[in-house]
């Protein structure tokens, strides 16, 4: 537009989108020195940092658009620390030994546990009636037993097979309680994974001789079940996670045996 030199120092004090009072003054010196009018000459050079400046930005709004995030769920997810690339479920860096940690996670299984509470307090379906009251044995079932057991005994190993046979009474906020557990995703951070599989395990209940035979321990069983489901799905993650942390392996796995041991007992 102008002569070489002067449309070469245009481009260089454009170069970083902006334009300082000193880069100024020495392109308004040459302009000048080729008998440039500085009214017209100023007008166009704020028209090219006009322009310039929204190229960059034009620019920046691609480069984040195609650039993928650091930590967030679906994105590629880099070391606090280092920054390098981290694997899918890993629960630390694979090039610093930096252990991921996850307060939100975290903050979010306790957000689980206490949302169970709430539907638990909520519940209006009353599955197992309070066999406490009344419980102790009269002096008449006593005789009974005494005179009859002969009797009685496969009366109550008939009912007890029939009842066993029998799939749990199950209740619709049962059912939104077993659903909210299989369906909550598990961590991927070391802390949360032996967190939430020590909560769960702690759910698993060791049913008394007395209930193994009524309503309320097949629907303990139920529940047994359903918390050691959800612990062998949460140490299927901690193996993906952790597959070169072999001792926090074994430790999971060690609790998640102790509830399968309970299981069997009952």
């Amino acid at each position: 537009m102008y002569n070489e030199k002067l449309d070469k120092l245009i481009e260089m004090a454009l170069m970083d989108g902006e334009l300082s009072e000193k880069e100024k003054q020495v392109l308004f010196k040459n302009a000048e020195t080729i008998g440039i009018d500085l009214d017209e000459f100023e007008m166009v050079l704020e028209a090219k940092l006009f322009e310039k400046q929204k190229g960059m930005g034009q620019e920046k709004s691609k480069t984040k658009e195609v650039a993928p995030k650091s930590d967030k769920f679906g994105d590629v997810k880099k070391c606090p620390a280092c920054g390098a690339i981290a694997q899918s479920f890993a629960t630390k860096c694979s090039d610093c030994a930096t252990e991921f940690r996850n307060i939100e996670a975290s903050q979010n299984i306790t957000k689980f546990f206490e949302k169970l509470d709430e539907l638990e307090s909520n519940r209006k379906d009353s599955l197992i009636e309070n066999k406490n009251q009344g419980s102790g044995v009269s002096l008449g079932t006593l005789l009974k037993w005494l005179i009859f057991w002969w009797i009685l005994i496969p009366v109550k190993l008939i009912t007890f097979f029939i009842n066993k046979s029998k799939p749990s009474k199950w209740s619709v906020t049962d059912s939104r309680k077993e659903e909210m557990i299989m369906n909550f995703p598990v961590p991927n951070s070391r802390e949360e994974i032996i967190e939430f599989i020590t909560l769960s395990v702690s759910k698993i209940n060791d049913i008394s001789i007395s209930k193994r035979f009524d309503e309320e321990g097949k629907y303990i069983s139920k529940w047994n079940s359903i918390w050691k489901k959800k612990a062998v799905q949460i140490f299927t993650k901690a193996k993906l996670s952790m597959n070169d942390d072999k001792s926090t392996i074994q430790s999971i796995e060690g609790i998640l045996i102790d509830a399968k041991v309970i299981i069997l007992k009952n």
